[in-house]
């Protein structure tokens, strides 16, 4: 099948040319074993109808989409990992392979990979990706998407029949290559690169690029205006999706500056995890042996990164103008993190003050009493409308607590937001879907022992349900 009308390919990075990039070759892999079509954004984007031999020619061996780039592009960036400058960065196992329209709101999107194979940035690694990583990167965005966050959607999964040696993973392993939706792949590395270059025309170019193409609305004649309204939008972008992840309970785990896009979206899924229970010094990765990104360091991790962007900028506008600017990130992660709570709840604002108060006695009892960090969302969906449900239900002793009573006193007087489905029936089931390591590493076993994908099929039944429910999807 072709693709359908609703297909509209777009060539724009190109249009930066040489010194942003480098084109690239992708993998010749031994196999093509599809293991996840994203059917729901290849509609959106005009693939669905590809047969699945279709499907692997463009997303397992990577021959141009039609009107689209005709050669991938190896992003060119650097950026600080935990704290430390690396100049020495770029797309090591990835590239940008097409983009294209978004039908519905009409946005810009590329199409970027993850184990494509070697670029110049490379270095000694083998440029692919463990068929694990790439099953952990679907569950993560899925799980996400579903919880309210602006990430970037796993749209395709293909084993590639490889063996792989990893140090953090029982080797040799499967090897996989997945391709990803994402609004944007500018991050703050890719700015800080041409800062490092000392090369300033290339920023205020690139600059230019990610406002006409990605904020055309924020353009100002004068140079400085519009690099302050930029970096203004960033920042408040920024926060947003910061306050999306702790109402999700999500810690990303390497918070570096080139995992930071400009479109305030969240991607690039190494050692992510969902908190157990509410707890600020949960990390993710393994090696974060100090805390620098964990759960309850997110916020300001976020906002050092961003002062990362702002020091870029400076050829182009002033540093008082900049550090103003950067004041955006605040009063944005406060608003959306209301919101975000609001929407978990299916609860009605009653507006800035009393939803503060609400959040800040619901945060001490769920740190106090380690109530489990998903069931309470779940129980208490719907506010006063979810109260027989949620005290008769397996947590009814957390409940009961007289660490709760100002939490209950305060839900109590709430309406139910219109649109609520609370009578949907994913509250029926006896525990909410979660996705915490033990899940994980459940759904892999029977993948990496017999090839059963039967879990794996089961949970995202229960994410789209869960998405479903929440009015999400």
């Amino acid at each position: 099948m072709p693709l359908s009308p609703d297909f509209r390919p777009a060539k724009a990075h190109a249009a930066l040319g040489p010194d942003f990039y480098d084109l690239v070759v992708a993998a010749d892999f031994p196999k093509h074993i599809i293991r996840h079509r994203n059917q729901r954004w290849a509609a959106r984007v005009g693939c669905a109808d590809l047969t699945d031999e279709e499907w692997i020619v463009h997303f397992g061996r990577f021959e141009p989409l039609p009107g689209s780039f005709e050669q991938p592009m190896a992003l060119r960036y650097h950026g600080h990992q935990f704290r430390h400058y690396n100049p020495d960065l770029g797309d090591g196992r990835g590239f940008l392979f097409a983009q294209l329209y978004d039908r519905v709101d009409g946005r810009l999107l590329d199409f970027g990979t993850k184990g494509s194979g070697q670029t110049p940035w490379s270095r000694t690694a083998d440029g692919r990706l463990t068929l694990k990583g790439g099953v952990r990167e679907v569950m993560a965005t899925e799980m996400l998407e579903a919880l309210g966050v602006n990430t970037s959607k796993s749209f395709s999964l293909i084993e590639t029949g490889e063996d792989l040696v990893r140090g953090d993973e029982p080797s040799p392993t499967r090897s996989s290559v997945l391709v990803r939706l994402n609004h944007s792949h500018i991050r703050i590395g890719t700015f800080q690169r041409l800062r490092y270059l000392q090369e300033d025309a290339n920023i205020a170019r690139l600059l230019d690029y990610a406002i006409t193409t990605y904020m055309p609305s924020l353009w100002r004649d004068d140079v400085e205006a519009r690099t302050i309204a930029f970096l203004e939008e960033v920042s408040r972008r920024v926060g947003v999706m910061g306050a999306q992840w702790m109402l999700a309970g999500f810690v990303h785990g390497v918070l570096n500056t080139d995992n930071i896009n400009i479109t305030g979206e969240s991607f690039d899924y190494g050692p992510w995890r969902f908190l157990p229970v509410l707890d600020p010094r949960f990390t993710a990765a393994y090696f974060d042996e100090t805390g620098l990104y964990a759960y309850g360091a997110q916020p300001d991790a976020l906002l050092w990164n961003l002062a990362r962007l702002a020091e870029c900028l400076l050829p182009l506008a002033s540093q008082e103008g900049l550090e103003k600017a950067l004041e955006a990130f605040r009063p944005a992660f406060h608003e959306a993190f209301l919101a975000a709570l609001l929407r978990r709840l299916g609860i009605v604002s009653q507006g800035d003050e009393k939803d503060t108060a609400l959040a800040r006695v619901i945060w001490p009892f769920l740190q106090k009493t380690r109530m489990p960090f998903e069931r309470f969302f779940f129980d208490w969906y719907g506010g006063p409308a979810a109260a027989a449900r949620a005290e008769a239900g397996p947590m009814a002793s957390f409940y009961a607590q007289e660490d709760f009573a100002a939490v209950r006193a305060d839900l109590m007087q709430r309406q139910t937001a219109a649109g609520a489905k609370i009578d949907h029936a994913y509250f029926a089931r006896q525990a909410p879907c979660t996705m915490l390591i033990e899940d994980v590493e459940a759904i892999w076993a029977p993948i990496a022992t017999a090839d059963d994908w039967s879990l794996f099929h089961a949970k995202l039944a229960a994410i789209d349900e869960m998405a479903e429910a929440y009015g999400v999807r």
